[in-house]
């Protein structure tokens, strides 16, 4: 992601030490938090200091990274699984952040030595953060191709940058799309109680030099129903196998109005 230019990762770990974007702060001050130990990365997991499916995958990924960093050789196996259901318990509903913490704890286990187990966490830590960027760069490229110039998108809360490690997964098209040269606008829902869409999405968006008109939630039909929306992206918790999305609240009811409009 670009700020001021200058591209970040939405977390990442420096030496034993993780450090995160802190969204808290956003949109009127940019900073960077540090959480020297596996607890302060739970925390800011817990407060959402670091939110989006992604981002919360990577950040518990680099935390049990840490706890078997900070593990003593003495009690190496029971501190590992006291942080384990430490950090599962931040976010219950999170699956990215099950499967971190699964695939960390997997990695430590194929090795025969504390020394190759620390190592291993580390290791498997940065990889999860690498396959979530590379997915995010993968769902733009491939996304991008729905999009035509002079478009107008309406989105949800926040599936960009912030959401993920790098890139974004609703948001992700619309960069590509923008780095290609296509002139694109977007409708940026508030999306209350939180408003992603308005501190986060629409930062994002600025940062990146993408036109945008933040707007109450409960605007959008009216924009339906006067022709004003070409298409809406928006994230997914999950998506079951039937094809069925489930996302942030008022996602529905976008749902339900692109249907009735015809708008895809």
């Amino acid at each position: 992601m670009l700020v001021n230019g200058k591209p970040y990762r939405t977390v990442w770990m420096e030496g034993s030490a993780v450090k995160l974007i802190d969204q808290h702060q956003l949109p009127h001050a940019f900073s960077i938090a540090t959480c020297p130990t596996h607890r302060e990365t739970a925390e800011a997991i817990r407060t959402m200091l670091v939110r989006g499916a992604g981002a919360i995958g990577a950040a518990a990924g680099y935390a049990m990274a840490q706890a078997v960093l900070e593990a003593p050789d003495a009690t190496f196996t029971s501190c590992v699984e006291q942080a384990a259901s430490l950090i599962r318990s931040t976010r219950p509903t999170a699956h990215d952040l099950f499967y971190a913490v699964a695939h960390v704890r997997g990695a430590i286990e194929r090795v025969s030595s504390l020394a190759e187990a620390r190592q291993a966490a580390v290791h498997m830590a940065e990889q999860l953060a690498d396959e979530n960027a590379k997915a995010g760069e993968t769902i733009g490229r491939v996304g991008a191709a729905l999009l035509r110039d002079g478009m107008r998108i309406m989105t949800h809360c926040n599936a960009g940058w912030l959401a993920f490690v790098d890139w974004g997964s609703a948001l992700a098209p619309i960069y590509h799309a923008h780095r290609q040269g296509r002139s694109l606008s977007v409708y940026v829902n508030e999306t209350r109680p939180r408003s992603q869409g308005a501190k986060l999405t629409a930062w994002e968006l600025a940062q990146e030099g993408v036109a945008h008109t933040v707007m109450a939630d409960t605007a959008a039909g009216s924009l339906f129903q006067q022709g004003q929306v070409d298409g809406v992206m928006v994230g997914a918790d999950r998506i079951a196998a039937n094809g069925d999305v489930v996302n942030k609240i008022g996602t529905y009811t976008l749902a339900v109005l692109a249907k009735h409009h015809g708008v895809p």
